[in-house]
């Protein structure tokens, strides 16, 4: 009797994997990483745009990246006021778009794979996708073209994207603070804390009206 018991329970058991295993392959885990890699290309206009301000080493120049109008080059010393760029999120994940806080101007890859400044950073040859890469250096891969990333020759000139790679040295940058004065609006924040003092004012008096005789 006990060994027909312990049949029954192993061959219940073993329906019971089976079933599972089933139910298992008729509703699959959620990829998540195609969720995100969905939802990163998608510009939010919903949430506050963050910015950020910081210059862009070149790993191959030795010089950061700086917008004189139309012209882009990284040969840029450290603190220049066209080194300094407006680095502003276009979705929650890793796009930006790149402005330079000197000329006005946006960081743009035209069809002919040129790195141009542009008065308006409105399409989607102006934005960019941040690539942190396993040796701690960024990549700046153009959310248009894909595969066309940003890049500098040793003389700091722009290189054609069309011929870059994400593991070519060319490619590769440092993100640095900005050695001038922080711009507006954190251009007070240097300043120490003030009190302010009011005059002591005079408590008026209350005018009583007196108690009729009944």
């Amino acid at each position: 009797m006990y060994g027909i018991n312990q049949r029954c329970f192993y061959l219940s058991f073993h329906f019971f994997v089976v079933w599972c295993h089933a139910q298992g392959e008729n509703h699959p885990s959620p990829n998540f990483n195609q969720y995100v890699r969905e939802q990163g290309t998608l510009t939010d206009q919903l949430s506050r745009r963050q910015v950020r301000i910081y210059q862009l080493y070149s790993r191959t120049s030795g010089k950061h990246v700086q917008i004189q109008g139309k012209r882009v080059t990284a040969t840029a010393e450290d603190g220049n006021n066209f080194a300094r760029l407006f680095v502003e999120t276009d979705t929650f994940g890793s796009r930006v778009r790149i402005k330079g806080a000197e000329s006005g101007r946006y960081l743009c890859i035209n069809r002919r794979g040129k790195l141009v400044g542009k008065a308006s950073g409105r399409g989607r040859d102006c934005i960019f996708t941040e690539i942190v890469l396993e040796n701690n250096y960024t990549a700046f891969q153009n959310a248009k073209y894909e595969g066309w990333y940003v890049a500098f020759t040793r003389k700091g000139r722009p290189i054609k994207a069309s011929k870059t790679r994400q593991n070519q040295r060319e490619v590769h940058f440092i993100k640095r603070l900005h050695k001038g004065p922080p711009p507006f609006p954190n251009s007070e924040r240097l300043k120490h804390f003030e009190f302010i003092s009011f005059p002591p004012t005079r408590r008026a008096k209350r005018n009583r009206k007196p108690h009729k005789a009944q």
